[in-house]
C-alpha cells in the first residue's frame, strides 16, 4: 500500500529522457488520474475493480500518445494475438456500467473498516492510504479522489492462527484477487526472506484484504467473530 508521487517521477522521467507508464490497478481509474498528474501510460487489469464480478479477465494500456497506441495495438492484436474474447468484453462493459457507484461505496467501506481495525488490540499495522496514520496520506490526499478497497494489516500470530481466522470469516471470502464485488482476504506467508526485507511488524500476520460492497458493519462483526474464534 505505498504510495509513488506520479507528478513528480513523471517530471524526473521527462528531464532524463524517459516515458512513464503506472499499473493503476489497486487506484482504479475512479480514485487516481496518472495521465493527469503526467504520466505517459496506464496500465489497468479489467479483471479487478473495472469489471468488479470476478468473472472476466481482460487489460487496458491507455496513452495520450494515439500514435504509440496505434503501433501498441498492432503489434499486441496483430503480430501477438492479444485479443480480448467478446463474452469477456461483454462482461466487463457490463461491469463497467456500476464502475462508479460502486468505488463510491468501497471507497467509504474500506475507510471505515480499516478505522476500526486501527483500535484492535492484536492488530500490529494497518497500512491504508485514508488513514491519517499512513505515511503518505497527504501525497495520496493530493493525487487521489478516494483511497481504493485493499487494506494492508498485520496480526499478532503465526501463520496457522492467520490462516483459521481467514477460515473463520462467514461473510468475507477466504480466497485470492481483489476487486470484486465481495470481499477477499488472503494472509500472506511469512517467507524467510521477510525477515531480511521488512521491519518487524511486517514479518508475519501479514494479510491483504480487499473490500467488497456487503455492508461494512456486516464485514465488521464478522471480523470481530472471526478474531474471537482464535483468541485474538
Amino acid at each position: 500500500m505505498g504510495i509513488s508521487d506520479i507528478a513528480e517521477i513523471a517530471k524526473m522521467a521527462h528531464e532524463n529522457g524517459a516515458v512513464l507508464s503506472v499499473d493503476n490497478t489497486f487506484a482504479s481509474p475512479f480514485n487516481q488520474r496518472p495521465l493527469e498528474l503526467g504520466a505517459d501510460f496506464v496500465v489497468d487489469a479489467l479483471t479487478k475493480f473495472i469489471n468488479g464480478h470476478g468473472d472476466a479477465q481482460g487489460g487496458a494500456i491507455l496513452s495520450n500518445d494515439l500514435e504509440t497506441m496505434d503501433r501498441i495495438r498492432y503489434e499486441a492484436q496483430v503480430n501477438v494475438g492479444s485479443v480480448i474474447s467478446p463474452f469477456n468484453a461483454w462482461q466487463i462493459f457490463r461491469g463497467a456500467v456500476t464502475f462508479p457507484l460502486r468505488m463510491e461505496r468501497i471507497n467509504q467501506s474500506s475507510l471505515e473498516i480499516a478505522q476500526w481495525l486501527e483500535q484492535r488490540k492484536h492488530v500490529t499495522f494497518v497500512s491504508y492510504p485514508g488513514l491519517e496514520s499512513h505515511p503518505y496520506h497527504d501525497l495520496a490526499k493530493r493525487q487521489m479522489k478516494g483511497f481504493g478497497g485493499v487494506i494492508s494489516f498485520g496480526v499478532e500470530a503465526d501463520d496457522k492462527t492467520v490462516e483459521k481466522f481467514c477460515a473463520h470469516l462467514k461473510v468475507v471470502t477466504f480466497a485470492v484477487s481483489l476487486g470484486h464485488d465481495e470481499s477477499l482476504i488472503f494472509p500472506q506467508p511469512s517467507y524467510d526472506e521477510r525477515i531480511h526485507l521488512y521491519p518487524p511488524q511486517f514479518q508475519k500476520g501479514f494479510i491483504r484484504f480487499s473490500v467488497g460492497l456487503e455492508d461494512p458493519q456486516d464485514i465488521i462483526q464478522d471480523l470481530d467473530q472471526a478474531f474471537h474464534a482464535v483468541g485474538l
